[in-house]
Formats: structure tokens, C-alpha cells, sequence
């Protein structure tokens, strides 16, 4: 295995910690409130060639590889952890409908996607589960040339500001489970529809919230795939988001150990620096190891996905080590910086409860050692 980025690569990670750095960065925690990214933000991000970076050029991606997504992922959330979402849904959504769509729908719904001018919701978790993706309630009920849409999906990001969003529903009976769910993209303007925003620990920015949908119609033209799909679909695109996420929470990780090391190497007590101590300069050595260690996970998986060979379970053990490891690594760079790390100047407080959303949003670390568990075991490793 080479563990060296090509030349493109290498320009394309400096390219963007450049950007992020000097674009990003400044405004990342004046963004911290409940309001939306600003769609000129959006935009530049489109205009970059990150926004479903790997679809086709013919469609308006760059034909990126999945690894260079992956840079993409962790450079962004350098800067600005939320502003990396809008890359992690772009990619996640474009690569469902690159995959399961016709050529009509591709034509028609991810050159917007990919240029930022269109933001897009994923549409799974409901109420009474969100693990549980293959029981979900929202019902889509055949009419004629429709689907008329009614129930409620929850804890959605970017449901307040989303123009459209992939949604799946039940258009089979719930004891068909899987076999009975079907892919949808609606229009969130469409009559029928309503949101709310929550207020949120972190990732303020994004959105989060609840879709309900009352008698929606939406035309069978706009499902994705065949009916009775869309469990799979969308599980199969989860197989590379989970890395991209590890990525993103690497990313905001690695900037704060990076500042640490600065401020405990210039802040001087007892007599010199700070960082000749071991009690400052092991939990710094700890975390630049550990990060090195999930942030090649993240990667494995990737450059797997470019080879289309299997790594699912190699995706779900980043998702559940790299949200739970960098929530750590940031309360600790916190804590270097004593009472100055308690107060909301600087960011990694906010990098922090940004982070710890993603230990539950994408599936917890709990479903994440099933997913790992069953590849080992098979079966036998089936709770019920």
C-alpha cells in the first residue's frame, strides 16, 4: 500500500488549508448561532470543485477521487467544521442519485448540487428510531402518476434552509422491513411541507431540525432507483460517508492540537515553557499518535472504495473511533489552555460540541461495533 498523495492531491491539500485557513477560519465562531451558512459560502465551495467532487464532469462534478474527497473533508473542517457538512451531505446525496438514478434525474439534479447552488437533505431518521432505517413509517402511497408523502423525518440537517432533500419512505408494508422502502427526491417548497429548527449544542449552523410532510405529492418521476430500493441505496452510500466523517472530526481535531502545541511552547510558568513538562507534552504526544492512527483508517477505507473492493466495516470502525477520540483530544486541548481554554474566545470549545454531534448523528459507535461485529461473526453476532 502507498500511504504518499499524488502530486494532484498534494496541491489540492494545500489549495484547501489555504482556503480554510484564511477564508474559513476567521468566521468559524461568529457563525455559532442559530442561523444558516451563508449561501455565498455555499457557493465558493461549489465553485472549488468540492461539492460532489466524485461525480462525473458530464453531470458537474470534477471526477475527483474518493480519496481526494476525503482531503477535501479534513482541510474544510480545519477551518470550519460546519462548512465540511455541506460537503458531507453534497457527496453523500450525489453519489446515491450518480448511482441509482436515470440519466434524466443526474442531468437534472446534480449539476445544482455540485455548483452549490442547491443544498440538499438526506431524509432517514424518524421519531421513533433513527438507527432502525429499515422500519421507517413515513408512508409514500402510490396515486396514479404520484406518491403522496405523509409522516415526519427528524434530526435533519439543514432542514431549515434545504431546497431539496432525499427522502426515503415506505411504499411496501412494515413487516417487508428493507424490501419495503423507496427513495425519493422531493422538493422542499412543495405544498404540504413544514420544518422546525432545534436549538442545538453545537453545529448551530447547519440547521438541524424536523421535516414533516402532509400529503405531499411528488411525482413518480422523482424516485431514485426501483421502488422498494432505497434502504440500500442510501446504506451503500453510508459505506463511504462514515470515513468522510472520521475525516472531518480529524480535521478540527488536528488544528486544535496544532494551536496547543503553539500556546503551551510560548506560555512560560514556573520558571520556562510549559511544554517541558510531561503532564502538558504527553496528552499532546497521545493525541498527535492517536489522530495519525484513525485518520489511516479513514483513508484505508477511502482508497478501498476507489478500488471497489469491500470496506464497510473498515467505515463504520472511523465513524465510531473518530468522533469519540477527537471529542477527547479537543476537551484536552481545552484544558491546556486553563482558564483562557474555559472561556468562548477561542474555538475549541465550539470545535469540541460541534464534534460530539457526530458521535450520534450517522449512527452511533454502538450500531458502528454491530456493523464491525457481524463482519467478523456473521450471524452469530445478531442481537435478536
Amino acid at each position: 500500500m502507498d500511504f504518499g498523495l499524488s502530486p494532484e492531491q498534494q496541491l489540492l491539500q494545500r489549495t484547501l488549508r489555504e482556503f480554510s485557513t484564511r477564508e474559513l477560519m476567521p468566521a468559524y465562531q461568529s457563525r455559532d448561532r442559530d442561523e444558516d451558512l451563508p449561501p455565498e459560502l455555499i457557493r465558493r465551495l461549489g465553485a472549488m470543485g468540492i461539492l460532489a467532487p466524485m461525480v462525473p464532469a458530464s453531470y458537474g462534478g470534477s471526477g475527483l477521487d474518493y480519496v481526494s474527497l476525503g482531503i477535501a473533508h479534513e482541510e474544510i473542517a480545519r477551518g470550519d467544521f460546519n462548512a465540511a457538512y455541506v460537503l458531507l451531505l453534497a457527496a453523500l446525496v450525489g453519489a446515491i442519485i450518480a448511482r441509482n438514478g436515470d440519466d434524466r434525474q443526474r442531468s437534472a439534479y446534480l449539476p445544482p448540487i455540485c455548483r452549490g447552488d442547491v443544498v440538499s437533505a438526506l431524509g432517514v431518521t424518524e421519531p421513533a428510531g433513527g438507527s432502525d432505517a429499515a422500519h421507517v413509517k413515513l408512508s409514500a402511497r402510490r396515486d396514479g402518476n404520484h406518491y403522496i408523502l405523509d409522516g415526519e423525518k427528524t434530526s435533519i440537517s439543514f432542514a431549515s434552509s434545504a431546497r431539496t432533500a432525499l427522502i426515503i419512505a415506505r411504499t411496501g408494508t412494515l413487516e417487508q422491513g428493507a424490501h419495503g422502502v423507496s427513495a425519493f427526491y422531493v422538493d422542499l417548497d412543495s405544498a404540504g411541507i413544514s420544518r422546525t429548527r432545534f436549538r442545538d449544542l453545537g453545529s448551530r449552523a447547519i440547521g438541524r431540525g424536523s421535516l414533516f410532510f402532509d400529503a405531499v405529492r411528488v411525482p413518480v418521476s422523482a424516485r431514485v432507483g426501483a421502488e422498494g430500493a432505497g434502504f440500500v441505496q442510501v446504506m451503500q452510500g453510508f459505506d463511504f460517508s462514515r470515513a468522510m466523517i472520521g475525516l472531518m472530526c480529524i480535521g478540527a481535531a488536528e488544528q486544535s492540537v496544532e494551536e496547543t502545541c503553539a500556546y503551551v511552547g510560548d506560555r512560560e510558568a514556573f520558571g520556562g515553557s510549559l511544554a517541558r513538562f510531561e503532564g502538558v507534552s504527553f496528552p499532546l504526544a497521545e493525541a498527535a499518535v492517536e489522530l495519525r492512527a484513525a485518520r489511516l483508517l479513514c483513508y484505508e477505507a477511502l482508497w478501498l472504495r476507489d478500488r471497489e473492493q469491500p470496506h464497510g466495516w473498515i467505515a463504520a470502525g472511523a465513524k465510531w473511533l473518530a468522533p469519540e477520540l477527537c471529542a477527547r483530544v479537543l476537551h484536552q486541548c481545552l484544558l491546556l489552555h486553563g482558564h483562557l481554554g474555559f472561556g468562548l474566545e477561542l474555538p475549541h470549545q465550539q470545535r469540541m460540541r460541534d464534534v460530539i454531534g457526530l458521535e450520534i448523528g450517522d449512527g452511533t459507535a454502538q450500531i458502528m461495533k454491530l456493523i464491525v461485529a457481524r463482519d467478523l461473526l456473521g450471524k452469530l453476532a445478531r442481537p435478536y
